[in-house]
């Protein structure tokens, strides 16, 4: 007979991550101890970050799979436990550094995310469908992503990523709640059932700025926000809180709704943030012959690409054309994207294009000290 060792159970369970950290749990100290009896019983003790963690049975049940399948391990058993107040301080100085003062990480010199301000000059052209898609294609290609739904008055993002559970608290570190890979935060993941948000330009300020400090994202390739339309209190604070966020058009083929896109691209001239492109979505309607409606007209994203580069001084692409489908609506409805949900079609391997062109683009380090030295 096989027996089993706590160093082999040990090694098991490195592959065990925490599910809102993504990282192994015996890295973050959550792994108390493995004790293993001459028959093959196999007790973890893992400590939870809080009394009521939300993801408690995700845990014990991955730890559970993880032993399962080991020669000699006749039986798991998993103990919880609570981490302590001094625990909880190490498992936060493991995550942003010992010492580390609060701030938006994603301004920190050595930062290479980059950061995807979805803005569009009215309602209704599905920027935060887009927002959710794109995220998710890029968290399919292995890119860890984040979305911070910044439309406070109007979230849509958790319903749309299918999210129901709500963020941890760790002491004053928010842990986002992760779905498809992307960690994501809304303001309505706060509030209770349908409850409005009703507040003014300060307090819109005041929670961006703590979405974005007391949010542990960790180290991430690429952020997304979902701005609410137009260019009033959140796409100011955005380009204050974020100067080198980049932004993101979207518009409908219609020429109203170009018309007031590009005032949403054109904030940029004002902030200094930089157009990252167009994406013009409900371009066409595509029947079963193969024959195209379009329904809103055609031309609007080109004309808003094109209309910005004149007003910015420099190329403004467009990413991407999006055809209207019912499957996009229906993937939104069930809280799981159309880029995962029905992969074939014409609108996701557009938005897999976009995101593919977008996680193409190299996280720069020009001007960034490399802590290197010459010798002497």
């Amino acid at each position: 007979m096989v027996e089993v060792t706590t160093q082999a159970v040990r090694e098991a369970l490195g592959q065990v991550l925490d599910p809102e950290l993504r990282r192994p749990i015996a890295d973050l100290g959550m792994l108390k101890d493995v004790l293993v009896d001459d028959a093959g019983n196999v007790t973890v003790q893992v400590l939870l970050t809080i009394a009521g963690c939300p993801l408690r049975q995700t845990i014990t049940g991955d730890v559970e799979r993880a032993i399962a399948g080991m020669d000699g391990a006749t039986s798991v058993s998993v103990q919880l436990e609570v981490m302590t107040p001094e625990q909880r301080q190490a498992l936060k100085e493991r995550l942003r550094g010992p010492g580390a003062a609060r701030g938006i990480p994603f301004n920190a010199p050595g930062s290479l995310t980059r950061v995807y301000a979805v803005a569009s000059g009215k309602g209704g052209v599905g920027k935060s469908s887009i927002t959710v898609n794109l995220a998710c294609a890029m968290a399919a290609r292995g890119l860890r992503v984040g979305i911070i739904d910044a439309d406070v008055h109007g979230f849509s993002v958790p319903g749309l990523m299918g999210i129901t559970q709500p963020p941890t608290r760790v002491d004053e570190m928010i842990l986002p709640p992760v779905a498809y890979g992307v960690k994501t935060i809304s303001i309505g993941m706060f509030v209770t059932g349908n409850q409005p948000v009703a507040w003014r330009g300060p307090m819109l300020h005041r929670a961006l700025e703590q979405f974005l400090t007391d949010v542990y994202f960790g180290d991430l390739d690429a952020l997304f926000l979902d701005l609410p339309p137009g260019t009033g209190d959140v796409a100011i604070s955005v380009a204050q809180l974020l100067p080198a966020s980049e932004i993101l058009v979207v518009t409908t083929p219609q020429a109203a709704a170009a018309e007031v896109a590009e005032r949403a691209g054109s904030i940029a001239a004002q902030t200094g943030q930089r157009v990252a492109g167009v994406i013009e979505n409900m371009s066409w309607l595509e029947f079963a012959d193969g024959s195209r409606m379009e329904i809103f007209g055609t031309g609007g994203g080109e004309s808003v690409a094109e209309r910005l580069a004149e007003t910015l001084g420099t190329p403004i692409p467009l990413l991407g054309s999006i055809p209207l489908e019912p499957r996009l609506r229906e993937g939104g409805d069930t809280g799981r994207p159309i880029v995962l949900s029905a992969e074939e079609s014409a609108a996701a391997e557009t938005l897999r294009g976009i995101a593919g062109t977008l996680a193409a683009r190299p996280r720069g380090l020009a001007g960034r000290p490399l802590g290197v030295t010459p010798r002497s």
